[in-house]
């Protein structure tokens, strides 16, 4: 199955319009959008392998759930840093944004450096992005030494007082998986989230409090005990 007219027939004929308002209400907003659940797509997507020309494709689509599945079949190791630039620029909800970053961009060379690029960057969804790949490296990426994560905290500190909700979420969200990966990086991120909380900005205070409350947590800690760190 990797015909493209022969995918997006199916994707028109599972449109759901009622899913596609109760997307809206969780904020996954799209000018096009079928209605079609997540898990839906995971099968669709396994039927049809991995296919990086069939995912540029789907991409230009523009359609929310083609691209979504667009993420689920590309190759990573045939996805350019132009690609990336492209596509990222195309976010216009969290759902397009964190699949891409979680199932495509954090399997690329380029994740690393796109993350804290990225964080730097004023668009909402193209900030988001960069804090996603921090998270995302940080649950994925088994051989990462802790000193690559440490290079994120001054990013994660800046982002804090980011109003914005869909950024805030997302520095949160890497704060809190760069410090459950061992004791080390979780004294490093409870350190940073108290610097964070520090500061004269209500997001900051909710992106630090919520960190801490996870991060100082007995199950977490229960969870890091024996966890080597890494360097």
């Amino acid at each position: 199955m990797s015909n493209f007219n022969t995918i997006v027939s199916r994707l028109r004929s599972l449109a759901n319009p009622k899913n596609v308002e109760g997307m809206a209400r969780f904020g996954i907003r799209s000018k096009k959008a079928y209605g079609i659940g997540a898990g839906t797509l995971r099968g669709i997507g396994k039927e049809i392998g991995h296919d990086h020309a069939l995912a540029g494709q789907l991409w230009k689509t523009g359609v929310l759930e083609a691209r979504i599945l667009a993420a689920l079949v590309d190759e990573p190791a045939k996805v350019t840093e132009q690609q990336m630039e492209r596509w990222v620029r195309d976010f216009d909800n969290w759902a397009v944004c964190d699949g891409c970053c979680g199932v495509l961009f954090d399997k690329t060379p380029f994740a690393w450096n796109k993350a804290i690029e990225w964080s730097k960057r004023k668009e909402e969804f193209v900030k988001r992005a960069g804090y996603v790949l921090m998270a995302e490296l940080a649950v994925h990426d088994k051989k990462a030494s802790d000193a690559q994560f440490v290079r994120f905290l001054p990013h994660i500190k800046r982002g804090a007082t980011d109003g914005r909700n869909f950024v805030k979420k997302a520095v949160n969200w890497a704060l809190r998986q760069i410090g459950k990966r061992n004791n080390r990086l979780n004294r490093l991120a409870i350190k940073t989230a108290s610097e964070i909380h520090a500061m004269d900005s209500s997001s900051a205070k909710w992106v630090a409090s919520d960190a801490l409350r996870e991060l100082s947590g007995r199950v977490v800690d229960q969870r890091l005990r024996g966890k080597p760190n890494k360097g």
